[in-house]
């Protein structure tokens, strides 16, 4: 009798578990935290991937041949234009040049001589011109013989930051050889190079002939990155030029920008994220990332809050994300209450007690996402 008295009890308890209010229940609807939407222009970037160039890049050639004697500089650190970095052996050129400046004196000498002997008549006119051209032979020969003394000298042709030493002492190098010696790279400003497709730059131009943009003022079109890490460049660049021939094999077209790197964090080669701007869209409504959901299939939509306090579920189609908070593109309008908190307590249809949430402060970071989502 017992063992059939036991499971009616266990069913009883069960039941007076299951019978646990919801939020919301009742006469006491749930509380939830609201925005009201207002549209302000906003400025739209577009976030490309690109790659960090040196503004001026130098590989160093030795101009004369002969075997080098001593290297002048210090490998990765910073150097002057025409500062000497190498010594190539100059005995040879001294020889040169001390034989080419004793032609050229007893060459001068000697066409001063022949002055007044041709003058007197004494020598013919011809004579006199051929000493003359001799001397004039002699000092190009020994401008020569000194161009090529100085050459045992290699110098810096820019200023910037120099890298390893690919010869060392002892090396033979020849006058046009293909390898270099060493490369100078000036990383103060540094370039980003980015590519976008054509069919984007239709757009958005299409978007700003048809009014729905504006162009973007000078003091809004600073370019920002983002590093490798995730990190956030502290320093703006500004947009150089962008090129006016699409890539037959991309289909894109190359912007380039230009940073300050005074403290070398931007080193050439590095792959990052740069945010152009696109324009600016007057009537732009954002609203925060925590207030949107995405359905079963993918597509964003909030919750909003209509005159009688019911919540009703609303699609919506986002755009890029800006300061923590996503850019709707449609089905939003002014004055719409979004829900940002207490959403695990609200389903569509719900009577609710809406109050104006205090607005969170913006990240730091202003580059802009998209959506992969959005419809």
């Amino acid at each position: 009798m017992r063992l059939q008295i036991l499971p009616v009890s266990l069913i009883f308890l069960l039941a007076a578990c299951d019978q646990t209010p919801t939020p919301g229940a009742g006469n006491q609807p749930a509380s939830v935290g609201v925005t009201t939407l207002r549209s302000e222009p906003v400025t739209l970037f577009t976030q490309l991937p690109g790659r960090t160039t040196a503004v001026r890049t130098a590989e160093v050639r030795p101009q004369v041949s002969g075997i080098i004697l001593k290297r002048l500089f210090t490998e990765g650190g910073e150097v002057k234009a025409g500062e000497p970095l190498y010594q190539i052996d100059p005995a040879s050129y001294q020889a040169a040049y001390d034989k080419a400046e004793a032609t050229l004196t007893n060459a001068s000498k000697l066409a001063q001589r022949y002055k007044p002997l041709a003058a007197a008549h004494a020598i013919s006119g011809q004579t006199y011109d051929d000493a003359v051209a001799s001397a004039r032979e002699a000092q190009a020969d020994m401008e020569t013989a000194r161009v090529n003394l100085n050459y045992t000298k290699v110098r810096a042709p820019i200023s910037g930051h120099i890298g390893r030493s690919l010869s060392t002492e002892g090396a033979l190098v020849t006058n046009g050889q293909t390898s270099y010696l060493t490369t100078i790279q000036q990383l103060d400003p540094i370039y980003v190079d980015v590519s976008e497709s054509s069919q984007d730059l239709l757009r958005q131009r299409r978007a700003l002939a048809d009014g729905k943009l504006q162009a973007v003022g000078d003091n809004a079109a600073a370019v920002k990155l983002q590093l490798e890490d995730g990190s956030t460049y502290p320093q703006q660049g500004k947009l150089e030029f962008s090129e006016v021939t699409v890539d037959q094999g991309t289909g894109s077209v190359t912007m380039r920008a230009s940073f300050p790197n005074p403290n070398r964090v931007l080193l050439p080669g590095m792959f990052v994220h740069a945010s152009f701007p696109q324009g600016v869209a007057d009537q732009g409504i954002l609203v925060p990332q925590e207030a949107i959901m995405h359905d079963t299939k993918g597509k964003p939509y909030v919750y909003l809050v209509n005159a009688d306090s019911t919540v009703v579920q609303q699609t919506i189609t986002t755009g890029e994300m800006i300061n923590g908070k996503w850019l709707v593109t449609s089905g939003l309008k002014t004055g719409d209450r979004v829900v940002v908190d207490g959403l695990q307590n609200v389903k569509g249809g719900s009577k609710v007690s809406a109050t104006e949430s205090q607005p969170k402060a913006a990240p730091q970071a202003n580059l802009t996402t998209t959506d992969p989502s959005a419809q």
